[in-house]
Formats: C-alpha cells, structure tokens, sequence
C-alpha cells in the first residue's frame, strides 16, 4: 500500500482528503505545519506528498525547496488558494510534480496522485532503455551513463536534477532533431500533465546554465524560432 503525506493546517481539508485516499486504498500520514512535513519526510517511507503552500512554522514552497536540497525526489503535489499564473509556474519550477488549487474535488486529487505515481515509475524505464551493454549516450560534448544517472559534459562531472537528466537524454537520444515545446512537455513531463509550456523554456534555460559555455551564445541547445528546439552535436568551440 502507497503511503500519502497530506500537508494541511486546515483541518476540514485534511479530514476529507485523509477519507478519499484511505478509500482509495492509500496509506495517509498528516502534518499540519512544514516542520512537521520535514521530520515525516526524513524518517517516513512516503510515496507522494500533498503539500499547502500557505503553512505555520515554515512555508511550503520552503519546505519543498528543503526536500529537493536533501537530493529527496519524492514526488510532490502542490495544493494551494493562490491561484495567479506565477504562482502556478514558481512551484513547479521549484520540484513541484503537479499543481491543484483551491476549490478542489477530492476525486480530482486521487486521480492526480495515481497519474504522477504512474508517470514516476515509468520514468526510470525511460532513462535505462538502452541496451544495457552500452550504457552510454555520447554526442559532442556531453556523455551520459544511462546506469549510473550521470551527465559528464566537456570532460567535468555535472550535476543535472531528475527532469534536466531526462529532459537532456531524450534530446541526445533525438540529436539534431527539431522538438516543439509541446512535444517536449508530453515527453517528459507525461500526456498525465497539466502544465504550461513555458516549464519547457525554464528548463531549458537551467540546462544551458549547466552546460553551455557561453548561454547567451548556446552551441548545443538551439533554439528553432517558431518551431522549438533541437540538441546540436555538429561542430563545437571547445
């Protein structure tokens, strides 16, 4: 049985999603303040979190941002009232796997949480379907070892998140190949997703800082005006 941790300190919440889940056949553990959510984080075999962002002791979006500091890729659903578009965008940009605002339907909230469950045990097949006998990805510049999850980029050890890891093997996989926004979103993201496409230039843009050497003057992801992106593995500046 998956085990859920609800992050709420509005007890009326709590007490109605801690029903739908336990009927849904998951496991509920609560916090009612970010430092509770922490400890149960740090101690707790959880599967996915419910996390508010508006919570005594320390805020959620700190509280996210501590998880992900702590190298803990436990997927997170952010649950809010704030509802402007910044908001939305700055918590998935913060490791936030999915976003639901206040007023919610509980059954919306289960089947969200089975469709980033589903779309994180996927992921791993993603990352390792290459032949085992040749766990590397090579082109230009970038190496990736498709085993061990480690992005070697001009000879140096570079540190990718999970997404930027995925995000960038999939565009080595597809090298010198013109992807939309779109296409990419659905890729690594999952057709489960509701979310902008601009996730998709944020990513980017974390990716370049990582692994170009100049990001104003990007060699190995173009941008495609009008059509997306592709991953040049032609001629570099080393």
């Amino acid at each position: 049985m998956q085990t859920v941790l609800i992050v709420d300190d509005e007890p009326a919440i709590v007490k109605l999603l801690s029903y739908n889940l336990t009927q849904a056949n998951f496991n509920v553990l609560t916090a009612n303040d970010g430092q509770q959510a922490l400890v149960l984080v740090d101690n707790e075999p959880i599967d996915i979190v419910l996390l508010d962002l508006m919570l005594p002791k320390i805020s959620g979006e700190e509280v996210l941002k501590q998880i992900r500091q702590r190298g803990n890729n436990v997927p997170v659903i952010v649950i809010t009232a704030k509802t402007a578009e910044f908001d939305r965008v700055f918590g998935l940009e913060m490791g936030a796997d999915d976003y639901i605002t206040k007023p919610f339907s509980p059954r919306e909230v289960v089947a969200r949480i089975k469709a980033v469950l589903r779309r994180l045990n996927s992921e791993p097949n993603d990352l390792l379907s290459e032949d085992t006998s040749n766990n590397l990805l090579v082109g230009g510049p970038i190496k990736l070892n498709l085993t061990t999850i480690t992005a070697t980029i001009r000879g140096k050890l570079v540190a990718l998140t999970p997404k930027e890891f995925k995000l960038l093997t999939f565009l080595l996989k597809n090298a010198n190949q013109v992807f939309s926004r779109e296409q990419l979103l659905k890729q690594i993201w999952g057709t489960d997703f509701v979310g902008d496409s601009r996730m998709v230039d944020m990513q980017i843009a974390h990716l370049r800082e990582k692994i170009e050497l100049d990001v104003k003057h990007p060699q190995l992801i173009k941008t495609v005006r009008g059509f997306g992106y592709l991953l040049n593995t032609g001629e570099f500046n080393e």
